[in-house]
């Protein structure tokens, strides 16, 4: 097994310079499945987690999701970035505290959204949220990248220049990462790989059509697909278990050897 030093290393590694998938298992089967592909890191997914447990994504406890993150990391060799939500907590200094125990699970680099229910933090809060979280990463001494996302776009608040303000907040209160999920346009996405320079950026595959050759000439470092792989999974059980309850019988997809 890689130990944790190495790995976190490797991750900022893939950060210096080029472009690399990070696709987002759910559970250890996923996760060392994606790594046999030869995958150089993974990313966690709220949604394919609260799936996987039968509920909602935003239903899973704090326990819960550091439970899960520390079978991912148990499970693979490789890096893993945790979905970390928005700190499950919104004060600056209980996010900080559980941020600290996000770092104990293992993992290389963890998330915090902007974002309570359907509304967005107000900046001066969501800037101290960042600040204190790449503060509690300091204190802990670990190589662990800190990822700033703002969910705008996910709900609505598709202003550009207004997502651009708050990555650059982010990325001046001490992200490593940016990330914006929900902007798919090229030119909205070379305008805050500029904007947050030479910081790396981070982007969602969210529609047909997106593609992961189209990302590096843009100027994007790093590539995730969210809980797609997920939806995918479940679209398949889904129609497995239809056919099998309609019609008897079971679709060719459940006989071809993985």
């Amino acid at each position: 097994m890689v130990d944790l030093r190495s790995r976190r290393a490797a991750f900022r590694d893939l950060h210096a310079k080029g472009h690399f998938m990070l696709p987002n298992p759910w559970d250890i089967g996923s996760a060392r499945r994606l790594q046999a592909l030869g995958f150089p890191a993974l990313a966690s997914t709220s949604a394919g987690l609260a799936w996987s447990l039968g509920r909602d994504d935003g239903d899973v406890t704090l326990d819960e999701v550091l439970a899960h993150l520390r079978e991912l990391v148990a499970a693979t060799e490789l890096p893993v970035n945790a979905d970390f939500e928005a700190g499950f907590a919104d004060r600056p200094d209980d996010v900080a505290a559980n941020v600290r125990l996000a770092v104990e699970t293992g993992v290389a680099g963890l998330s915090i959204e902007d974002r309570t229910g359907t509304q967005l933090y107000d900046l001066p809060l969501a800037v101290e949220r960042i600040r204190a979280s790449r503060e509690a990463i300091d204190r802990t001494g670990e190589d662990v990248l800190l990822v700033g996302r703002t969910e705008g776009f996910l709900i609505g608040r598709t202003q550009l220049d207004a997502t651009i303000e708050r990555l650059v907040a982010y990325a001046d209160a001490g992200a490593d990462v940016l990330y914006a999920p929900g902007v798919t346009e090229a030119g909205a996405i070379e305008a805050i790989v500029a904007a947050v320079a030479p910081k790396p950026v981070n982007v969602l595959l969210l529609k047909p059509g997106m593609k992961v050759s189209d990302m590096a000439p843009l100027g994007v470092r790093r590539t995730s697909v969210g809980g797609c792989l997920a939806r995918a999974a479940w679209a398949g059980f889904q129609e497995a278990a239809e056919q099998l309850r309609s019609e008897g019988s079971l679709p060719g997809s459940c006989f071809r050897r993985i």
